[in-house]
């Protein structure tokens, strides 16, 4: 798959949002997922889903996400970046926000949606390069790896 360079300002760092993590090895912040992804060379896998009432999410999640493969997998691999739409749960208006600017900077028109990419800042800009985007795939979390592994050679 050809790169896409897409570059977007760094509005995303100016967002004064906290460190958060979901308790599952999924960050939150965007901009401390930036950080870490520059930081180790690894891109970022954004998850962008409706976690309490999108029923493909909640599948993928019991089938792929929670398993240690998966978990093994993405700790050498990637930077985890849940960027969650719920109903039921509350978010704060930082959090709303940023995800608002993420779904509409990503074309994020179903759930869920998984854009694996590289991020550099320079000039004070962040550069965003798209390597894939994924939703669900049946059979657990093997084939779902392989098929994220092929993006992941454009790396």
């Amino acid at each position: 798959m050809k790169n896409i360079l897409l570059i977007c300002t760094l509005f995303f760092s100016s967002l004064n949002l906290y460190s958060q993590d979901n308790n599952n090895g999924w960050l939150i912040n965007f901009e401390e997922a930036a950080k870490l992804s520059i930081k180790s060379g690894k891109p970022i896998l954004a998850n962008f889903t409706g976690s309490d009432w999108c029923g493909w999410c909640i599948r993928l999640n019991r089938e792929v996400f929670v398993t240690p493969e998966f978990k093994d997998w993405a700790s050498e691999n990637v930077i985890l970046l849940e960027l969650d739409y719920p109903r039921r749960q509350q978010q704060t208006d930082e959090i709303k926000k940023q995800n608002r600017e993420l779904q509409q900077f990503f074309q994020v028109r179903g759930y869920p949606t998984l854009h694996i990419f590289n991020v550099v800042i320079t000039d004070g800009k962040t550069q965003i390069t798209s390597l894939g985007k994924m939703g669900y795939l049946a059979g657990g979390p093997t084939p779902w790896i392989a098929s994220a592994n092929n993006y992941l050679k454009n790396k």
